[in-house]
């Protein structure tokens, strides 16, 4: 440990700062995971259909409507052929209500983002091939140890309030992102220390530590979007309500738990290729509509003309509904966002492999995602990525543990027989497992699958939980200082479809200082560790994998983590997220929105981009 960690110290991504304040903030880096846990699971979905007819129909229709490899329903992206027109208002049907609309303070899941996207501008975004594109940045480049990244900025830009958007614009903006309760843990994660304003419309990154994916972190709003620092200054709280970005639409009213309504920005910097100045729209209307069967009938009845969704059982009813006549586009995607749950392994008996490998050989994957509602709509998962990611590995999804009830059975008995089993129970009692999840009904049916399963070997006695998301999430969290979660079984999702290092890096870093210093990482320390799981290989590879540019290196060593994963097994899968936004046919630019240098903008379908969206009816 000590040669490697010799290495290894020098990138202190994750060194911890003096302040607990700024502790707590890496662990609010989960803005982004919030999103996962809320539905905490691949889609978390209504019931499994019951209907053979619906079923083959509902196949048909992933053939009609997208493309399908190995089950993945990813709407293909298409070039806009209808005639762009102004004006017009769309309203769009929400998961729920954004508890704030600061991208470096407030915690975002799928409803937020869409509106701050609406607002806001990042500095760069995804392309549909997962690499990274202009936006408010032209074109970067980095020095040679990729410690430093200059950019170079698009002109003309201007916040809403007529402030003109510059690289001391973004300089302003960072000393509220170092503490921000979204941003800071980014920065930290990151190794950001310093931007610097080379002149108007050049800015530099500087980090304390090579990072060859960082413009992956200025994709995520709590670093990348560009706000109005006076003015956040000048009202931290009001900010959230009346939010001030360079974005296409800016804010009109926010009538919180009923509409949110944000109207064209008409000094808004970007033209499509014909040279008009976007946006299209007049206004958006944001609707929250948390009951997923009300949100879909909204749509369906014309009450919103959009709606976004996770829910597996969302998307298998909007398929049918399709199928019934309704006059709807499906926009689905499945991406590098998986679900399942988390094992801690702080807390015996889930601190024995052979318990975690007992538990996942006797998870039923198919029979979870049929509790979901995803039966043909979600990919049983084997890893952070999806089969249709450049990152996937079939090595990985060969290793990793299929369903095996009576291997599984024969494990568990393997460890409640051992006389120095480690949770310290007589030979042969048996484990106790607490199963926790948010109450939404399918999330419900579906841990009970494991449940089930886990309860009928006479060896578990499975307790199951539920808490509301932000509990679930503190639950997993646990206190200072040593923010270990006294959670057992923990229903999660992990990934996006950003650069690995985003989300991985920042997830397995040591989880204590004891654990940290014991490997010779002094200060290098992360509470979004929910798993309480560390090895100094896989820290060692994920840091590697942030000094060299060259993909077959970086795709080598997330392979090897991702293998360590299905050797370790902090976690377990069903399966990956489906997403969906169905629109009202008529609605346009969604699919096939591009960046300003031509190239197509990435899916994510349940955040949609709306700079480009405009109505043909």
């Amino acid at each position: 440990p000590s040669a490697l960690s010799t290495s290894i110290r020098t990138h202190g991504g994750f060194k911890m700062k003096s302040s607990w304040l700024k502790i707590i903030a890496s662990f609010f880096a989960i803005a982004l995971i919030a999103a996962a846990c809320g539905g905490s699971d691949s889609g978390s979905s209504d019931t499994a259909s019951s209907s053979e007819t619906a079923t083959e129909t509902a196949e048909e229709e992933v053939i009609e409507a997208g493309t399908e490899a190995e089950g993945d329903v990813d709407t293909e992206v298409e070039e806009v052929v209808a005639e762009s027109s102004y004006g017009g208002s769309l309203t769009i049907g929400l998961e729920a209500e954004a508890t704030g609309l600061r991208p470096w303070e407030d915690a975002c899941s799928s409803p937020c983002l869409t509106m701050i996207q609406a607002v806001y501008d990042t500095l760069v975004v995804l392309r549909t091939d997962g690499s990274v594109g202009p936006w408010l940045a032209t074109d970067w480049s980095a020095n040679e140890d990729f410690t430093e990244w200059t950019f170079n900025l698009v002109e003309g830009a201007t916040f809403h309030n007529g402030t003109a958007f510059t690289a001391q614009s973004l300089v302003d903006m960072f000393p509220l992102q170092q503490l921000g309760a979204a941003a800071g843990g980014i920065v930290t994660a990151a190794g950001l220390t310093e931007v610097v304003a080379v002149d108007d419309t050049t800015v530099k990154y500087v980090l304390n530590a090579a990072h060859s994916a960082f413009p992956s972190f200025l994709v995520q709003p709590p670093l990348g979007a560009a706000f109005d620092a006076e003015a956040a200054n000048a009202d931290f709280d009001g900010y959230s309500m009346n939010p001030i970005g360079t974005g296409a639409f800016m804010m009109d009213k926010r009538d919180l738990d009923n509409e949110t309504v944000v109207v064209r920005n008409p000094n808004y910097w970007m033209s499509d290729a014909d040279g008009n100045q976007l946006p299209y729209l007049d206004s958006v209307n944001f609707r929250p509509i948390p009951d997923e069967g009300t949100r879909l009938d909204s749509l369906l009845s014309g009450t919103t003309q959009a709606m976004q969704t996770l829910r597996q059982g969302t998307i298998r009813d909007a398929r049918s509904a399709k199928a019934d006549g309704a006059d709807i586009v499906l926009l689905e995607f499945q991406g590098n966002n998986v679900g399942g749950g988390m094992y801690n392994l702080n807390n015996p008996p889930l601190d024995d492999v052979r318990v975690r490998k007992a538990l996942t050989q006797m998870n039923n994957q198919e029979a979870t995602i049929e509790a979901l509602g995803g039966t043909g709509i979600s990919l049983p998962g084997t890893q952070w990525f999806s089969p249709d990611s450049p990152w996937y590995s079939e090595k990985v999804a060969a290793a990793w543990p299929k369903f095996d009830y009576e291997a599984g059975q024969a494990l568990l008995k393997e460890y409640v027989d051992d006389p120095e089993r480690s949770d310290g129970k007589a030979v042969g009692e048996k484990i106790e497992v607490e199963l926790s999840c948010p109450p939404d009904p399918t999330l419900i049916a579906a841990v009970q699958v494991s449940e089930q399963l886990w309860t009928a070997t006479g060896m578990v006695d499975v307790t199951l939980t539920n808490y509301d998301q932000q509990t679930h999430i503190n639950y997993a969290l646990g206190a200072p200082p040593d923010f270990m979660g006294s959670h057992g079984v923990h229903c999660w999702r992990w990934s996006n479809n950003n650069d690995p290092s985003t989300e991985l890096n920042r997830q397995l870093a040591p989880h204590t200082l004891g654990v940290a210093a014991a490997y010779g990482l002094d200060g290098i320390f992360t509470p979004t560790n929910f798993f309480n799981y560390f090895d100094i290989e896989v820290f060692g590879a994920l840091v590697q994998a942030t000094k060299t540019d060259v993909f077959a290196e970086r795709y080598a060593l997330y392979e090897m983590v991702m293998m360590k994963f299905a050797t370790d097994l902090p976690v377990y899968y069903s399966g990956h997220t489906a997403e969906l936004l169905a629109v009202e046919t008529g609605v346009e630019g969604i699919n096939g929105w591009v960046l300003p240098d031509g190239t197509f903008g990435g899916q994510g379908w349940s955040v949609p981009q709306l700079n480009q969206a405009f109505l043909t009816n």
